[in-house]
């Protein structure tokens, strides 16, 4: 159950800053829900139902609806509430794709020895991914999280901010069904050992090798996107309930 929300629905609507900051909050809070499955695909409700969990009122409830709807995550039903849809999953293959030519792309650039890269931001994946194996997370919640900064970091590192925006909006919206690749130990260990990899491949300045290891290393994680389906996410569900 997600957690209600602070500051009284009567001082949120005399201070439109303080709206606007709830209905960011709310909209925040319910792409929580769907990404950590506690509202999946089918599942309906109504702006009441919303307003009476988070403890806010409707008005910043529904502009954070008509925000994920835009974003394809919920649609609204005639006189009966709302529905989160279905997953589409062209679209994340789609995604998927536009991650590969960023990710490799910045693979690269990182192994440009004329480029400026933050080499901090490297350093601090090593210390997660180059560890023994008795000091590997089996959290699969921590290591869907940690798989995240990953790979965007890789892409923050090569130090283009217009590519690092664009990859963390792809991120976002593939997060709720690539949360689902980290459901079982043997992809969580499979993870280690690419990243692993992968990062050898960067600090030893071979771009070819890295961005080959990335692209097989999305390929591999595209295809277990494939095998979801919708039982897995109300399994999922429960597990995380």
């Amino acid at each position: 159950m997600a957690a209600v929300l602070s500051t009284s629905p009567d001082a949120v609507a005399a201070d439109p800053v303080l709206f606007r900051t709830r209905a960011d909050e709310v909209y925040a809070q319910l792409k929580r829900d769907v990404a950590e499955f506690r509202m999946v695909p089918g599942d309906r409700f109504t702006e009441n139902e919303i307003s009476e969990r988070l403890g806010v009122s409707r008005t910043p409830v529904r502009q954070a609806l008509f925000r994920m709807q835009q974003e394809g995550y919920v649609e609204v039903l005639f006189r009966s509430g709302w529905r989160v849809l279905p997953f589409d999953f062209d679209q994340f293959e789609q995604l998927y794709d536009l991650r590969m030519v960023l990710e490799t792309t910045a693979a690269h650039r990182l192994c440009e020895t004329d480029r400026h890269i933050d080499h901090a931001m490297l350093e601090a994946l090593v210390a997660i991914w180059l560890v023994p194996s008795a000091q590997r997370s089996t959290d699969a919640t921590q290591v869907a999280q940690w798989d995240e900064e990953f790979h965007c970091s890789l892409v923050a590192a090569a130090g283009n901010t217009e590519m690092a925006r664009v990859h963390r909006d792809v991120t976002d919206r593939i997060r709720i069904i690539r949360r689902l690749d980290f459901t079982k130990q043997p992809r969580i260990d499979a993870t280690y050992d690419e990243h692993a990899k992968i990062l050898k491949a960067v600090r030893a300045n071979r771009g070819d090798q890295a961005a080959m290891l990335l692209r097989a290393h999305i390929e591999t994680s595209q295809a277990e996107v494939r095998k979801i389906t919708l039982h897995q996410v109300h399994l999922a569900r429960h597990s995380a309930g």
